[in-house]
C-alpha cells in the first residue's frame, strides 16, 4: 500500500520525536539508527528514504527538543521558568528534559550541523525569554540578553552537575537549591531583597 505525502511525513515527524527523546536519554552515541528505527516502530531500511544521515536526524530532533523547552516559557515569568527548570522533575526526566542539558557536552564532539542547530535553538530561547512589553535601546537590550544568557547558562550547567550526582545523592538536591536561589535572587529590582530575620531576645 502506497503511503501518502501526509503520511510519510507524520511518519518523519515520529522518527524526529522518538530520536529527540532517546537522544536526550542516552546520548548520541548511545543511540544506532536500527534500534531508533525499531523504537518509533519502522523497520531500518526506512531510515534513508526519510533522512540523508543520522548527523541529519540529530540536527533535527535537537531543534525539536529545544523547541519543547521554549515552549515551557511561553506564558510564564522567568521566575517560574526557572522554578520549574531547576527542580526535581525535571532533573530526573532526562528523555523529557531541556535539549542543552542533556547533550551539550556530547555537541562538543559532534559534526558542525548539530552544533549549529544547537546555536540556532539557544538564539531562539535567548529571543523568547528576553520578550519585552517595549523598545529597549540598544545599549538596554544588550544587557537584558546578557542577563538571560548568564541565568539559561547557570540553571543549565546546575541541571547538568545535578545529573552528574546518583539520584539519591543530597548534593544532586543541593545544587539545584542553591543555584536555583541564586538565579532567583539575582532577579530582584535593587532594594527589595528580604532582611534577615532578627531573633528576639528572651525576656
Amino acid at each position: 500500500m502506497k503511503v501518502t505525502k501526509a503520511q510519510a511525513e507524520a511518519n518523519r515527524a515520529h522518527v524526529i520525536e522518538t530520536a529527540s527523546r532517546l537522544f536526550r536519554e542516552r546520548g548520541f552515541d548511545g543511540v544506532g539508527v536500527a534500534d531508533l528505527m525499531a523504537a518509533a516502530g519502522f523497520t531500518h531500511g526506512g531510515f534513508y528514504k526519510q533522512f540523508g544521515s543520522k548527523a541529519d536526524l540529530m540536527a533535527e530532533a535537537t531543534a525539536r527538543g529545544i523547541a519543547q523547552t521554549g515552549a515551557l516559557a511561553e506564558g510564564v515569568d522567568a521566575a517560574e521558568f526557572v522554578r520549574h527548570y531547576l527542580s526535581r522533575e525535571h532533573r530526573d526526566s532526562r528523555a523529557t528534559g531541556c535539549t542543552m542539558a542533556a547533550l551539550s557536552g556530547d555537541a562538543a564532539r559532534q559534526p558542525d550541523s548539530v552544533r549549529v542547530a544547537f546555536e540556532d535553538g539557544v538564539e531562539k530561547l535567548l529571543a523568547l525569554l528576553g520578550r519585552q512589553g517595549s523598545p529597549l535601546d540598544p545599549a538596554d537590550a544588550a544587557q537584558a540578553r546578557a542577563r538571560i544568557l548568564d541565568v539559561l547558562s547557570h540553571a543549565v550547567g546546575a541541571i547538568v552537575m545535578s545529573r552528574a550526582c546518583p539520584d539519591d545523592s543530597p548534593l544532586a538536591d543541593e545544587i539545584l537549591a542553591v543555584c536555583r536561589d541564586a538565579i532567583l535572587g539575582s532577579q530582584r529590582p535593587p532594594g527589595t531583597e528580604k532582611a534577615p530575620t532578627r531573633k528576639r531576645k528572651a525576656v
